[in-house]
């Protein structure tokens, strides 16, 4: 009985359908099955789960994010491979294989498209916004990643249409002629998008910068990518191309770190030499005492026609607007109370007229 039942068996597996044996289809479907067995429970239920928790608790700076990336991309290929192997010990039609391997092929560039695609969307938010919270950073990040994603998909399309056998020069060089035509028709264009590169790369402007570029004074609302918006004092909108920003001198006021104050104060030619040489220390405790600044120097700088002049240099140390308005408006009343406690007159333009030699000096106010 039993080798009836063998004999019977190797004719069932003798047996042939389409060209192939019934041994070559179980031999096939076996490689099926146990590969995807040892990709779907061994590789990922447990050599990727421990792998995950080792880097979890490790130290080893490999983000799990990037983890799903390559598992998202390691997988299919290697259930696409085993598919492939199994198919492929088969005796099939020509046009049969080559439907196979045209199928294969279109997978594998869909996975490896996705692959590239979400390693440089990883890479632009990862490394380039790590610790960043720049919001032209941000914005041009959101503008690149679907420019990017165009790109590869193109290349990925190239790429596939050659490899499965279409000519693919003649797309190409149309591709090339069309380019030049639209580069030629959009000139002003592609300058303006150059110039955006330039911004986002260089960054001599960033959303929030208070900064004048010529006449133009405001503060950057919005960096585009052909126009940059600027929200004025007077609270109008002022838009500026690109091609402007970067081919002019940009004074940028929000990155800078400390105010340089140079002003100046004109006593009268009746100060006595002990009060003048008081001056500057009574100045200098002032500024002291004012907050955020940082006293640099206060001289007696030289005789003016109508007043004996000292120039005062101090430092604001945070770059607000308003705290230097402040801190100024602070010195200068303070001046003004120990300049009078002290009998310290503040010259103005006055003009000595001599009647004679005999009678007294009198000054004409020339206010």
């Amino acid at each position: 009985m039993d080798h009836q039942f063998r004999e019977t068996m190797e004719e069932f597996l003798q047996y042939e359908i389409f060209n192939n044996l019934v041994s070559e289809y179980l031999l096939a479907l076996v490689i099926l099955v146990v590969g995807f067995i040892i990709i779907k429970f061994i590789l990922r239920n447990l050599i990727l789960k421990r792998l995950k928790g080792w880097i979890v608790k490790s130290s080893i700076p490999f983000n799990n994010r990037l983890l799903k990336i390559f598992e998202a991309v390691i997988l299919p290929l290697l259930y696409l491979g085993v598919l492939y192997i199994s198919i492929r010990n088969l005796e099939l039609h020509p046009i049969i294989n080559q439907a196979i391997d045209a199928v294969i092929l279109i997978f594998a560039t869909f996975i490896g498209v996705r692959f590239i695609g979400k390693m440089i969307e990883y890479i632009l938010t990862t490394y380039w916004l790590k610790g960043e919270d720049d919001e032209t950073r941000q914005q041009s990040v959101a503008i690149l990643s679907p420019a990017l994603r165009i790109v590869t998909w193109t290349i990925g399309l190239i790429f596939l249409l050659g490899n499965l056998g279409f000519n693919i020069s003649a797309l190409i060089a149309s591709l090339g002629v069309g380019g030049i035509a639209i580069a030629l028709a959009a000139q002003g264009v592609f300058q303006e998008l150059f110039s955006y590169f330039a911004i986002l790369l260089d960054k001599p402007v960033k959303i929030g910068d208070f900064i004048i570029v010529g006449d133009l004074i405001g503060t950057v609302e919005h960096i585009g990518v052909k126009t940059t918006r600027l929200r004025s004092l007077s609270g109008e909108e002022l838009i500026l191309s690109n091609s402007d920003l970067t081919s002019s001198r940009i004074r940028n006021y929000k990155r800078m770190k400390e105010r340089r104050i140079v002003f100046s104060i004109g006593v009268a030619y009746e100060t006595t030499l002990e009060q003048l040489k008081a001056i500057p220390g009574y100045i200098e405790e002032i500024i002291k005492q004012t907050e955020n600044t940082r006293f640099d120097r206060c001289h007696f700088h030289d005789y003016g026609d109508f007043s004996l002049n000292f120039e005062i240099v101090y430092y604001m140390t945070t770059p607000d607007y308003t705290a230097y308005m402040n801190a100024q408006q602070k010195i200068n009343w303070e001046i003004k109370e120990i300049f009078e406690a002290q009998g310290i007159e503040i010259a103005y333009p006055t003009q000595v007229l001599y009647v004679n030699q005999s009678e007294p000096v009198t000054k004409t106010n020339l206010l």
